[in-house]
């Protein structure tokens, strides 16, 4: 079943021919110029498009190109992907207009987005109309699709049939992320900020009201002075999750999917609770049940449970976060999406787990698949086979030529650009390190440990690679555990990244008792110690 996942990656490249390899000091050496040579990774897992039906009807050398995905609609029957050459193609029923051609036909042959070339997309979302969001690599906001509702935040009702740049309050923000309710839309800025806007009878928008939204407003109220780094929507509610851990929830409340201990409708953000002294990094919605994941690896679910997608062992809703058991092992991922009633998380040690309903069948219990990835459960099990986020793939058996690498790296344009030499020498980190980095600029992803992550935290602040420098704090905060809190922290103040630093002290304190007693803690650098006691006396770490 997973055979289509050790797959050969072409990352590097050399004049000669020859494998690049490690130096003396461990260093690597990177061609100046585009001949292929082949790298077999084979721990690299990949992931086929093939599983989801929509894609039956592409070519195998059209599957081969597929860089990122999403397939959507109410039978999964559309669907939007990119390419290795960074052209967008969509496919489908195209129902209400929402492949953005311009009109209202069904092609069973991909066909060009045209309107949208030469944009690179960060993050996509649809609802159940179906109408699409779409952020760009540079923060702006396209939307097309059914409009019933005003979701696509241009000021009317009328469907998109191309692809509308929503610029309305959002002219100075760049978005980094997108989130789609049933018939209304979320986004969140770079700087913390949320905007909603679509179907409101229920407050999904969050504006106190229940009028819909035909435009882009700011979510205030209990939001007004936090800096939101993560949101979600179910079909009529919206969640977000901000930097201290606490949930905030509005819209939506018959099955108690706000977590709020009660079935009421909520028309303004309101913190859920019931999570007080637990610190959530994200939340996931499903049709009307949520899941949210914290700082400790924990899962917790409420909502709706008529499948059993809160995993809880029965089918009674829950209106309080109750704690979702999957195994020991610290959980990394967890899976929803508001068209669905399945629920999925994927583990530290790489097992993926599974509940819900699954091709008709209720499963009240995490079920342990045979799968590598959460995607694979909803291409296989969810109704209807659609994908729960933008899918980031590796092309299978394709070769991308250093030009793109150096587009994608400054640092690598400029020594590239600088020498004369056919080879040029990049020495300043570790074999492993310089991998990951190329792997990250083919996938948009990284998988490491933790402790792996850090030595690539330290090449994406010394590359300036910010969006890198993130994905490696995301990962490092996924990975602590009392045993190299320290060592993580230590890194953190190292490298400057302020965030993941406040994350792991914050961590420490709470798991000080333990995190004292490691091997970390007793080498810790003295000026360190001596910053970390002063500030942990400062938030009374240390009162009886």
């Amino acid at each position: 079943m997973e055979d289509h996942m050790e797959e050969e990656l072409f990352l590097l490249y050399g004049k000669s021919g020859k494998m690049p390899v490690k130096d003396e000091r461990g260093g690597l050496d990177v061609s100046k110029v585009a001949k292929p040579v082949q790298a077999t990774l084979s721990s690299l897992k990949m992931l086929d498009v093939g599983k989801w039906p929509i894609f039956s009807l592409c070519s195998e050398e059209e599957l081969q190109l597929v860089r990122q995905a999403c397939v959507f609609g109410s039978a999964g029957n559309e669907v939007l992907y990119t390419t290795v050459n960074d052209e967008i193609f969509v496919l489908g029923t195209n129902c209400c207009g929402c492949l953005g051609l311009g009109d209202v036909q069904s092609t069973i042959e991909p066909r060009r987005l045209e309107s949208l070339s030469g944009k690179k997309i960060a993050c996509l979302s649809y609802g159940s109309g179906p109408h699409v969001v779409l952020a760009t690599a540079e923060g702006e906001v396209f939307t097309w699709g059914h409009n019933g509702y005003s979701q696509l935040g241009n000021g009317t009702t009328n469907h998109g049939l191309v692809p509308c740049h929503i610029s309305t309050n959002l002219s100075n923000k760049q978005v980094i992320e997108v989130a789609c309710g049933s018939y209304h839309s979320l986004v969140l800025t770079s700087d913390g900020e949320v905007f909603a806007w679509g179907y409101n009878n229920s407050g999904q928008v969050g504006s106190a009201s229940t009028a819909n939204q035909p435009i882009p407003r700011r979510v205030t109220g209990c939001l007004q002075n936090k800096v939101v780094v993560n949101i979600a929507c179910g079909q009529m509610c919206s969640m977000a999750v901000v930097n201290t851990g606490e949930v905030y929830v509005w819209g939506y409340n018959g099955n108690g999917q706000l977590g709020l201990g009660s079935s009421g409708n909520q028309p303004t953000p309101c913190r859920v609770a019931a999570l007080q002294g637990i610190r959530v990094q994200r939340v996931a919605c499903g049709y009307a049940h949520t899941l949210v994941l914290t700082d400790e690896g924990q899962v917790y679910a409420w909502g709706a449970n008529s499948y059993g997608q809160l995993g809880t062992g029965n089918k009674s809703n829950q209106s309080y976060p109750t704690p979702v058991a999957v195994e020991k092992d610290r959980i990394t991922e967890i899976a929803a999406c508001h068209s669905a009633h399945t629920s999925a998380a994927k583990t530290q040690g790489g097992h993926v787990y599974m509940w819900g309903q699954c091709r008709g069948q209720s499963v009240t219990l995490p079920h342990l698949t045979h799968f590598s990835s959460t995607d694979d459960v909803f291409a296989c099990f969810a109704t209807p086979a659609v994908t729960w986020r933008l899918l980031s793939v590796v092309p299978r058996n394709y070769v991308r030529h250093v030009c793109d690498s150096e587009k994608r790296c400054d640092h690598f344009r400029s020594s590239l650009e600088d020498s004369e030499d056919d080879i040029v020498e990049m020495s300043e980190f570790s074999y492993p390190v310089y991998r990951a980095f190329l792997e990250y600029l083919y996938t948009d992803s990284i998988s490491l440990s933790p402790e792996e992550a850090v030595g690539l935290l330290d090449l994406a602040t010394f590359y300036r690679e910010n969006r890198l420098k993130k994905l490696c704090q995301q990962t490092i905060k996924q990975g602590i555990c009392e045993e190299n809190a320290i060592a993580l922290l230590s890194a953190a103040v190292k490298y400057d990244a302020q965030d993941l630093e406040e994350f792991c002290f914050r961590f420490c304190i709470n798991h000080l008792t333990v995190v004292t007693q490691t091997s970390g803690f007793a080498e810790m650098d003295h000026d360190l110690l001596k910053n970390f006691i002063s500030k942990a006396s400062r938030v009374g770490a240390f009162k009886n």
